[in-house]
């Protein structure tokens, strides 16, 4: 575990980290939320969850203190732990103002749209405050709608849930993820800083630690795949080779993980699911 993070923290001239005061096994120490900008007016970027007085108080402080306005609320993909929080910052610290995020592929973001003023952004688009420019960058993968955002006058990216602090980021399609992650690393930011977890000031390192760690774990699936061609193999058959050392009791979640690669090598064309639910090599891939 890294070092506490303080509930307010000013990372540069133009960025301040206020947590989210939501600890938990997948936030971490809580959600990082970003007041960014270096003018009386600054932009807000993800909320924490809903109904975290804690959190809305510590905001509020801070602004009322340094004298601080918001313009605007960015988020950076949907989940509750990132945009939960609006509806109690409308309420209780500044009212009026509007949400900006990336639309969803799924329903969903009418839950949002009936009670605040909702827009969209769209990749590259640029998005200025007094000291700050923010670029977005469409990253799906973690979920359909997950973008991150350069500070061009730092070189540096706001990775959401993309990159953690420490650890491993979850998921929903590794294909896009992998592209994502790609994406990032082309960008060369020299300071990241996470929807979770301590700032990382050397990215490089880190998001192609991402990169080989899912490669590597491919790389196994395939291993078994490729050693019984005519086999097949359902995700629990391959969970309990390549996670041999793993507690049993963690073999279902290791599975959903197992079926994230799979459907990634499917897009690919490199393995096929069958009517009978098992994962086959396909022959043209077979000497990869």
């Amino acid at each position: 575990m890294s070092a506490k993070i303080p509930s307010v923290s000013k990372l540069s001239a133009r960025v301040v980290r206020i947590l989210g005061c939501n600890p938990g096994p997948m936030t971490l120490q809580g959600t990082n939320t970003y007041i960014i900008g270096s003018g009386k007016r600054r932009i807000l970027l993800d909320t924490g969850e809903k109904n975290v007085p804690l959190y809305v108080n510590t905001l509020k402080d801070f602004l009322r203190r340094e004298n601080i306005e918001l313009d605007r609320i960015l988020v950076t993909h949907w989940h509750h732990d990132h945009v939960g929080g609006v509806e109690g910052i409308l309420e209780n610290v500044q009212a009026g103002l509007s949400v900006w995020k990336y639309p969803r592929k799924e329903a969903g973001d009418e839950c949002l749209s009936n009670f605040v003023d909702l827009k969209f952004l769209e990749d590259g688009e640029e998005i200025k405050t007094e000291g700050a420019t923010l670029r977005v960058f469409f990253t799906p993968g973690h979920t359909t709608d997950h973008i991150v955002l350069m500070l061009k006058e730092e070189n540096s990216v706001f990775s959401g849930d993309c990159i953690l602090g420490e650890g491993t980021a979850v998921f929903e399609d590794l294909h896009d993820y992998m592209k994502s992650l790609e994406l990032i690393l082309g960008l060369k930011p020299d300071l990241i800083y996470p929807g979770h977890g301590p700032i990382i000031e050397h990215p490089t390192p880190k998001i192609q630690y991402y990169i080989d760690h899912r490669r590597k774990r491919e790389q196994e699936i395939l291993s078994v795949l490729e050693k019984e061609p005519h086999k097949g193999f359902t995700e629990m058959d391959i969970v309990k080779i390549v996670y041999s050392e793993t507690p049993e009791p963690l073999h279902r979640a290791a599975a959903v993980n197992v079926g994230h690669h799979l459907k990634k090598l499917e897009k690919e064309g490199r393995v096929h699911l069958g009517d009978d639910h098992i994962w086959h090599m396909l022959a043209s891939s077979s000497h990869l």
